[in-house]
């Protein structure tokens, strides 16, 4: 028997959807690849959109997570906090299949990025211009969608964007 496909076609809901949890998202999941220990893990970095709807943040060169993104810049984000109430399962998320492309210092695309960024993270000034700190933009392959109970959305790029 061949397996169930458990998506759906991407309709008007489903992206506007996965547009709501991208806008109210300040902080997210990142899952890696930790190159020295064949494994995957797990880390909570912010999270922003550059003019284009991209997802970037800002991440220190002493994080592991970087290491394993300049290592293996495949990756994924989870966007989405389960409710205050119920069951964590029921509340909507968003998984992106993404590849971390790190930007510049100095080059026109990271100024314009930096003055973005800070002005939906004012609090990142404390630590934009540090040495370690770099962008990186997130460029998404496919988006795995989650709206609940029996709402499986399988989303493109140009859905998510």
């Amino acid at each position: 028997m061949p397996p169930i496909d458990p998506f759906q076609a991407a309709n008007e809901q489903a992206r506007a959807l996965a547009h709501k949890l991208m806008e109210m998202a300040t902080h997210t999941a990142l899952a890696v690849l930790q190159p020295n220990i064949a494994a995957p893990s797990v880390t909570r970095i912010a999270i922003a959109r550059d003019d284009l709807g991209i997802p970037v943040s800002l991440i220190s060169q002493l994080a592991t997570h970087t290491a394993a993104l300049e290592a293996n810049p495949t990756c994924a984000l989870l966007v989405g906090e389960p409710g205050d109430k119920g069951d964590p399962l029921t509340h909507p998320r968003l998984t992106l299949h993404c590849t971390a492309r790190f930007l510049k210092r100095g080059s026109p695309e990271h100024d314009t990025l930096r003055t973005r960024y800070l002005s939906l993270r004012p609090k990142a000034k404390l630590y934009v211009d540090f040495p370690d700190f770099r962008f990186v933009r997130f460029e998404v392959s496919d988006g795995l969608l989650n709206g609940g109970f029996g709402q499986a959305f399988l989303l493109s790029p140009s859905d998510l964007i």
